[in-house]
């Protein structure tokens, strides 16, 4: 066991299978008491996760709530400050799919996927952020946290039958660099991950591993660059954006602008038209997502 996180205190969340339990044992790998957090039918699974930590030599304990429930992550929060007396890491992972079309789409199936992956990263980042803040000003000093949010190139991509995951994913995006420029200062660094690994909820798209050799999917891929960006070697990288996959790290630079076309006075719409129709005579409509995915 590496030492880097030692003393140091860490929540995951979805933590009881694929993902959330890969990042959940590197953390512990390093150092960190691990709170392993899933909902309620997840009981068994995060329990096996604090044995396979406990086997290991590391300290984690579960607790169970919906991330969707501001008061049961408010509850967690206490749990661990009452149980460790601090909580230094925040790895936000939990979520689910509901993939339709957006004319298919009911307000249902939008709500609850909104809720659970964006509403449920607000409710911890917004809870650990307002107590790093308290704890740096009783202290005088900055506090050491991280935040790590699970974000999809499907906010890049913004597929058709994923308006709702596009949309919480994007969401996560924006509300985790706004919450680096806030939290900064107090000595709390927020960044994001774009994961591609084979979980529970991608198992449809990405199949079983083929061959015996290097799964570019496994969820063990990911994982490095979450412990990584939770440690003091990464104190430096604050409001950035991670895709990994397999042996690759790619950051994503924040979008920029494009073309720009200025009117001599204001304009009109016979203007914009004789402007930007010739320039999008060309050019072809947007139909399968905006970028060419990274290899």
């Amino acid at each position: 066991m590496n030492n880097s996180l030692d003393g140091k205190v860490a929540i995951v969340t979805g933590a009881g299978q694929g993902l959330g339990k890969s990042e959940a044992i590197a953390l512990a790998n390093e150092g960190a008491r691990v709170i392993v957090t899933d909902i309620e039918s997840g009981k068994d699974a995060a329990n096996q996760v604090v044995e396979e930590i406990k086997a290991g030599g590391g300290e984690a304990m579960a607790v169970l709530g919906d991330v969707g429930d501001y008061s049961r992550c408010r509850d967690t929060m206490k749990t661990a400050i009452d149980t460790w007396g601090d909580v230094n890491i925040i790895v936000n992972n939990a979520g689910f799919c509901i993939d339709k079309m957006l004319f298919n789409m009911s307000e249902e199936d939008f709500d609850r996927v909104v809720r659970v992956h964006l509403k449920g990263h607000y409710n911890y980042i917004s809870q650990a952020s307002s107590y790093w803040r308290a704890q740096s000003k009783e202290k005088g000093a900055p506090v050491y946290a991280r935040l790590i949010s699970t974000s999809s190139e499907a906010f890049l991509y913004c597929p058709p039958g994923q308006p709702n995951y596009a949309s919480a994913k994007a969401g996560i995006t924006a509300l985790t660099v706004s919450a680096a420029q806030a939290t900064v200062r107090y000595g709390a660094t927020a960044n994001v991950i774009l994961p591609r690994a084979r979980t529970e909820m991608t198992k449809n798209i990405f199949g079983d591993q083929a061959g015996d050799g290097f799964d570019d999917l496994s969820c063990e891929n990911v994982s490095p660059l979450v412990a990584y960006l939770a440690s003091p070697m990464a104190e430096k990288i604050n409001g950035y954006v991670f895709l990994v996959h397999g042996k690759m790290v790619n950051i994503i630079d924040p979008p920029a602008f494009g073309k720009r076309f200025d009117s001599e006075d204001a304009w009109s719409v016979q203007g914009l038209n004789d402007t930007l129709s010739p320039y999008f005579e060309d050019r072809t409509p947007i139909t399968d997502g905006y970028f060419v995915a990274p290899q």
